[in-house]
């Protein structure tokens, strides 16, 4: 083992600390800015969510890829999965700040689209809102742990210490893969309350 690989991990454990920070805390800032509160009108990006959800499944289909890849021995098809499995990450987040920063939150079982629930759509709803909600939140409170976790892995395959990115990975990659395949979840199952 390179005597230096180790120096790698600990040379970018503050800037994958300070981004995991930034990333949900930028997010969060951002998710409840809306371009018309500052007087721009812009149309909302209404076209996205279908695409960032495909790109969570791509995402999803990259993961399993590159696992299969990495069980038969092709470390270099993996990282390259792998790779794009965070570059589509980062794309995925882009658009999806762009969506809501131009338009308003949906909520799930809002048929007239006011953004309230009244007493009958509530009912209409019924138990498909807590799976959704339950989805939701699980889905987003490990895109936020995915982060540091997703990171760091790819540190250590980067500075080869792959007993310890192999370790990590048993960790990574279901979460991983957990908030892939629900980004896709809850797409299909709030899309039809998406106004027009």
């Amino acid at each position: 083992m390179n005597k230096e690989n180790p120096t790698l991990e600990h040379k970018f454990r503050g800037a994958i600390i300070a981004v995991s920070i930034v990333i949900p805390v930028a997010v969060a800032i951002l998710f409840s800015v809306k371009l018309k509160d500052f007087g721009i009108q812009v149309e909302p990006l209404s076209f996205l969510p279908p695409i960032y959800a495909s790109i969570n499944g791509v995402t999803a289909l990259l993961l399993i890829m590159g696992i299969i890849a990495i069980k038969n021995g092709n470390r270099k098809v993996h990282k390259r999965m792998m790779t794009t499995a965070i570059a589509c990450s980062l794309v995925f987040l882009v658009m999806y700040v762009a969506y809501h920063m131009t338009a308003d939150s949906t909520v799930f079982g809002d048929v007239n689209h006011d953004g309230l629930l009244d007493t009958t759509e509530k009912t209409n709803a019924g138990s498909m809102r807590l799976v959704y909600l339950f989805i939701l939140l699980t889905h987003i409170a490990l895109s936020i742990t995915i982060i540091p976790l997703v990171l760091f892995t790819y540190v250590r395959a980067l500075a080869e210490r792959f007993d310890k990115h192999k370790k990590l990975a048993k960790i990574t990659f279901p979460l991983w893969l957990y908030v892939a395949v629900t980004g896709v979840v809850v797409y299909l199952m709030i899309s039809p309350y998406y106004a027009n």
